[in-house]
């Protein structure tokens, strides 16, 4: 499939796939839309404690590197782990702009390690921020009370439905400790009776530029 290195409208770059006219974030956008879904509606909710994330497509290292620039400046001990089944090739990567845009150049070695680390294997990023690559299909996720956040970040139900499913979000609660939260860009009818019948708790909040909502969910 063709895949082509896109500006996005706030200079920040994503993967587009034009056979399935699909983009690994948001055009209106790549950054403010990573900051506006999961840290300000997932991360902040959370402020101070250590906690731990799952992310549900580690694609390009965005929403992992913004959120260990978050812990660089709060000093938050956050245990990170993003699985990915399909990872993107490295020259592809190293083509972001995001250190560049994030204003981050003294970071260039964290970006570069996260997508060349090995897979399965926890490593210590800094003192309060370890990483661990999981190269895994979503529907082989078996974690029980291990996570307090989930960025679920997977391509859109558009064109890859079976990854919004019931099935989906079930492993998504049990993954989460009691009181945790999943947030995700997407508010889809569908997607969200999926939620409610997994057990979740609802909230509809408003979405990043050029979406008009957004879904965070709650285990209680």
């Amino acid at each position: 499939m063709k895949r082509e290195i896109i500006k996005t409208q706030d200079g920040s770059t994503t993967i587009h796939l034009p056979e399935w006219e699909e983009s690994y974030h948001s055009k209106h956008g790549a950054i403010q839309e990573a900051y506006h879904v999961f840290i300000k509606s997932g991360l902040k909710l959370f402020p101070s404690k250590p906690i731990s994330i799952l992310e549900i497509g580690f694609g390009t290292g965005l929403n992992a590197f913004i959120t260990y620039l978050e812990a660089k400046k709060t000093q938050q001990i956050i245990n990170y782990v993003t699985i990915e089944a399909y990872p993107v090739h490295e020259e592809e990567a190293f083509q972001m702009n995001y250190v560049i845009e994030l204003q981050s150049l003294e970071e260039q070695d964290v970006f570069t390690t996260m997508h060349q680390s090995m897979w399965e294997e926890k490593q210590a990023i800094a003192t309060n921020f370890s990483f661990t690559k999981r190269q895994q299909f979503f529907q082989d996720i078996t974690d029980v009370n291990q996570f307090d956040l989930i960025y679920f970040d997977a391509f859109g139900f558009r064109v890859q439905p079976e990854l919004w499913s019931l099935e989906i979000f079930q492993k998504m609660y049990l993954a989460l400790k009691t009181g945790g939260v999943l947030v995700t860009y997407a508010c889809r009818s569908s997607i969200k009776n999926a939620m409610i019948e997994s057990g979740f708790s609802i909230e509809k909040l408003p979405g990043a530029p050029g979406k008009r909502e957004m879904l965070r969910a709650t285990k209680n």
